[in-house]
């Protein structure tokens, strides 16, 4: 028999759920202060129920009914918890409503493999990475409760079925932003779901996964990047602001290093070492994905290391190299910067990144097996997806091409 656990039944009637002026009656079952709720499938009128004895109010027959009815619910969940309770098994919330709804207790369920995963990984993943798998939780939680009206899910009914409708249930609209989550933001949840199902494979709680049949269906993009006449334009714009000067100056730097904006945050003076040309270079691990990176510092890079140094003064962390706000001022700023430079074009910090791919680099003849180094990418493809060629190099090459035919 296992150590006594704070177990309390809860009767409450869901307004949320209401049809016309009647509301279902749920029963919020607490194990350990965890929770679950369960639809006891009886509507009342709203203003007939009574919050604080638990119970519908009044001495009609229908009363009388529905308040035995949950003496009843009660008497039988006490007795599944006094069941767990004798078991080998851990008693908990979960486990209780299904033993109550007859189904198996020790049943795995889609959220125990999502929570089995979350927890393991954390020290496997990225933070960033980690961040993204919560908010697919997230969404797997909505999805549950509000299409299909359930806390939890055996993992023996995620069938082909639940991941179309999960798709399409993720192609709504996005609560937290009011914008509908774009087609290839859809797919990566797909995608991390994917991952948990294999995982609950591998442990042996299912024995296939339903994503055998699914096709994910990515579509490709242009990534925005500035153009070099972009480029100049936004080099010569000079902000009497020095809030925005500070942000036009370190998105300058990064498109001319190709340092994503955690890592140009985090860049500090013994990171910058000599080279074996002589010149000043970046030597840093990357962030996101700890491959290590050398980048020979260009000369505008240079002139704004040159101009901060001499400015050391005017912000805290001495040993950083450039002032750099947090990542949703900058990109705040930049929103203004790129305003005022009359750029019409939708640009964030990562659109840096970009530049130095293209315009800076592969637009000059730089090859792609260099520029992918510099990147820091483990595979050419990832750096494929950066790369284009602009009109200005195609005709270049292009003319090239012509001479052989005069």
């Amino acid at each position: 028999m296992q150590t006594f656990k704070t177990f309390t039944i809860l009767f409450w009637i869901n307004k949320s759920k209401k049809r016309n002026d009647d509301a279902p009656i749920y029963a919020r079952v607490t194990v350990a202060s965890k929770r679950i709720e369960i639809s006891l499938k009886r509507f009342i009128p709203i203003d007939s129920w009574d919050p604080v004895n638990n119970c519908v109010k009044g001495k009609t027959n229908k009363s009388k009914e529905i308040n035995l009815y949950l003496d009843r619910v009660k008497s039988k969940l006490f007795a599944c918890y006094t069941e767990l309770q004798m078991g080998t098994g851990e008693v908990t919330a979960a486990r209780l409503k299904a033993l109550y709804l007859g189904e198996n207790p020790d049943e795995k369920t889609l959220l125990n493999i999502v929570e089995y995963h979350n927890k393991e990984m954390v020290a496997v993943l990225k933070p960033g990475t980690m961040k993204n798998y919560r908010t697919t939780e997230v969404y797997i939680r909505k999805y549950l409760q509000e299409r299909l009206e359930v806390q939890d899910l055996e993992l023996k009914r995620v069938n082909f079925k639940f991941i179309i409708e999960f798709e399409r249930f993720l192609r709504g609209s996005n609560p937290a932003t009011r914008q509908a989550i774009t087609n290839n933001g859809v797919m990566k949840h797909m995608e991390r779901l994917k991952k948990m199902l294999n995982l609950a494979i591998k442990l042996e709680w299912m024995l296939r996964n339903p994503f055998d049949q699914y096709k994910m269906k990515f579509e490709e993009y242009d990534r925005s990047f500035l153009t070099e006449k972009e480029l100049r334009k936004l080099e010569r714009k000079e902000f009497e602001r020095q809030t925005l000067e500070k942000v036009k100056d370190v998105f300058l730097f990064c498109c001319y290093t190709g340092l994503a904006y955690v890592d140009v945050k985090d860049l500090s003076y013994n990171q910058l070492v000599k080279g074996i040309d002589g010149n000043v270079w970046i030597q840093r691990k990357r962030t996101k994905t700890k491959k290590s990176i050398r980048i020979p510092l260009l000369p505008p890079a240079k002139e704004i290391l040159k101009k901060y140094k001499q400015q050391k003064v005017h912000w805290k962390e001495t040993d950083k190299v450039l002032p750099v706000y947090s990542n949703q001022k900058t990109n705040k700023y930049l929103k203004e910067i790129i305003r005022a430079c009359k750029i019409k074009k939708e640009v964030s910090f990562h659109v840096a990144r970009h530049t130095f791919a293209t315009t800076v680099t592969l637009s000059k003849g730089i090859p792609m097996e260099t520029v992918s180094k510099l990147l820091g990418h483990s595979k050419m493809a990832t750096t494929q997806t950066y790369a284009r060629v602009l009109d200005t190099k195609l005709s270049h090459d292009m003319q090239r091409l012509m001479k052989n035919y005069k």
